[in-house]
């Protein structure tokens, strides 16, 4: 039986990788990894995550990192707010995406994964695949969601552990709106997603990820299901 570990945050990315794994690439023993690092967003990240979790039959883990908020300066999960943006604020987005930079989280993410897909390994005999939902930000790409990290993380993995686990980013190549096309074609309902940086019971609609999710749904062609507080 093919296993695999997908991290996820609950947005589209990585939900429609978890999809993607399981109904394309037909991986059957999942485990769905959320990490809680005190992120503004927790609650309603963990709510999409756990979801596609029991809509994939999958098992859900949960890490937390209360360390990992104390050195970061992102507003993710320290006090402050971004910038309300508008369509036009999208043209470049290089300064606007710093202000949501958590160092390092990518790797410590990462390293999580291996260290489970270790144990997995030892305790159970299972071989794991990782999963993650990078996805193209061009010269935006924070130094830890590139396909040279993708590529020197396997190569540590390579000689750091027993099993030489494989570290995929499949949608990496593919723009927002490709990924929502993708997702439709195996069934995620992006209702259950959740991408806004904003602690909101709804999405913000003016943050960056929002924004970026909006977009992505128009260059779809697809009708965007999210309740937007701007919009009410």
């Amino acid at each position: 039986m093919k296993s695999a570990i997908v991290l996820c945050s609950g947005g589209i990315d990585s939900i429609t990788t978890a999809y993607y794994v399981k109904k394309h690439l037909k991986y059957k023993d999942i485990v769905i990894l959320f990490f809680n690092y005190g992120q503004k967003s927790l609650f309603d990240e963990r709510k999409a995550s756990k979801s596609c979790s029991n809509n994939l039959g999958a098992k859900f883990k949960e890490i937390s990192l209360p360390e990992l908020k104390l050195l970061s300066a992102s507003l993710i999960n320290i006090g402050g707010k971004g910038k309300k943006l508008g369509r036009s604020d999208l043209k470049d987005t290089k300064k606007e995406s710093k202000k949501w930079y958590v160092p390092c989280r990518n790797l410590i993410f990462l390293s999580y994964a291996l260290g489970k897909a270790e144990s997995l390994l030892l305790k159970e005999k299972k071989k794991s695949d990782i999963f993650i939902g990078f996805k193209c930000e061009g010269n935006d790409s924070f130094p830890d969601a590139t396909k040279e990290f993708i590529n020197r993380l396997n190569e540590l993995s390579n000689i750091s552990t027993e099993g030489k686990f494989k570290i995929f980013a499949p949608l990496i190549n593919k723009d927002k709106e490709d990924i929502i096309i993708i997702g439709k074609k195996l069934g995620v309902n992006f209702k259950n997603t959740y991408s806004c940086y904003v602690e909101r019971k709804i999405h913000c609609g003016q943050c960056l990820a929002c924004m970026l999710r909006k977009e992505g749904f128009y260059w779809s062609g697809f009708k965007d299901p999210t309740v937007y507080e701007t919009e009410i």
